[in-house]
């Protein structure tokens, strides 16, 4: 409930600031246009009727502004700007409006509120997004080098491609003209480049798995099938707050669940939503995929058994068998293998959060 006498919204921009104030009291309301300074918005806020409340949008200006205002004892909320509520009528769009706008929802508590994560979870973040983006760099690195060399009639077809055998094979071959050996050396070292890259963060992502906070929600996650120590690493980095959910509401917060249009006696469901957290949603999907084939514990998955303990090691054997029988249950109805690796995905999800608020014992 909004309790301070001032509400203020911010509308944050990289070279200024919107800036307006209702005072709950007289009525006032105050507008400025500021530097995207953080001293310069509290000394601002400082000259206004308290105590003061403010809110802004979350974006690529991230969480310094939230972080500092929180620091000097000023409430300050980061909204999602996709659950605002915009009146459909308002068809004029300005920063001095949208930051009015911020304002009154704020006091009427109109909005849903992002976490901020604290500058080590961030720093964690970037870490593990930055190895997210490596991989999609190699993926299409890759991709280049196959292509070229199809549109010249050259497959490979000595085994599983990108191996050391396969690296020997590229390297072997040779075109007479100067314009396609020039383009192949650079889509092949770019490859090279992007693995190397990939491989460096893949290190300093393993170092979170057995240093600081995500060691025991991420040593509880990888005892699940499909989900390597890497993978857990970013699951928990991603989430950071578990408790925020339920079993059954963070598979809505990943955009796993059915969108719907439903009125009266009609109901009418479509794909999956896709909201939320795109990082999370990848990695569940990639992981459902490991559950359509029999369970049988493999040596990996019993190393991190071992650093787990024996109730996350319980429940995870209860996930895993529970999951491919949902596997072997959509096949016998002969569902489209795509649509049940969603739904597969979105249980997955639900096994996570039991495992990620798990008690240590």
């Amino acid at each position: 409930m909004f309790t301070e006498r001032t509400s203020v919204g911010l509308d944050v921009h990289a070279r200024s600031v919107a800036a307006a104030a209702i005072d709950g009291v007289t009525g006032e309301v105050f507008k400025a246009r500021l530097v995207p300074d953080q001293q310069v918005v509290l000394e601002w806020l400082g000259g206004l009727p308290g105590p003061v409340a403010t809110a802004y949008e979350a974006g690529p200006t991230g969480y310094g502004l939230a972080r500092a205002l929180r620091a000097a004892g000023v409430r300050c909320e980061v909204v999602a700007p996709s659950k605002l509520a915009r009146p459909s009528g308002d068809r004029v769009k300005t920063d001095a409006r949208d930051a009015m706008h911020l304002a009154r929802l704020l006091r009427l508590d109109e909005y849903t509120p992002v976490r901020v994560p604290t500058e080590a979870q961030e720093s964690a973040r970037d870490l593990v997004r930055a190895r997210e983006a490596a991989r999609g760099d190699l993926m299409r690195a890759r991709h280049r080098v196959s292509k070229l060399l199809l549109r010249h009639g050259i497959v490979y077809s000595g085994g599983a491609a990108w191996t050391a055998k396969h690296d020997a094979w590229l390297l072997g071959q040779r075109f007479e003209l100067p314009g396609t050996r020039t383009a192949f050396e650079d889509a092949y070292e770019s490859a090279v480049l992007a693995s190397g890259r990939r491989d460096r963060l893949d290190e300093q992502v393993a170092v979170l798995a057995t240093e600081g906070e995500y060691v025991p929600v991420a040593s509880r996650l990888a005892c699940l099938r499909g989900i390597s120590t890497l993978t857990s690493v970013a699951l928990a980095v991603e989430i950071g707050d578990w408790d925020r959910f339920t079993g059954s509401s963070i598979g809505a917060y990943l955009g796993l669940v059915p969108t719907e249009s439903s009125s009266g006696t009609r109901r009418s469901q479509g794909s999956i939503t896709k909201t939320g957290n795109t990082h999370v949603r990848r990695l569940l999907v990639e992981a459902a995929w490991h559950h359509r084939k029999p369970y049988r514990p493999t040596a990996i998955l019993r190393r991190r058994w071992e650093r787990a303990t024996p109730a996350a090691v319980a429940r995870a054997q209860a996930g895993n068998h529970r999951l491919h029988r949902r596997w072997v249950g959509y096949a016998e109805r002969r569902k489209r293998p795509v649509l049940a690796n969603v739904a597969v995905a979105r249980e997955l999800a639900g096994w996570c959060w039991s495992l990620a608020v798990l008690p240590d014992q």
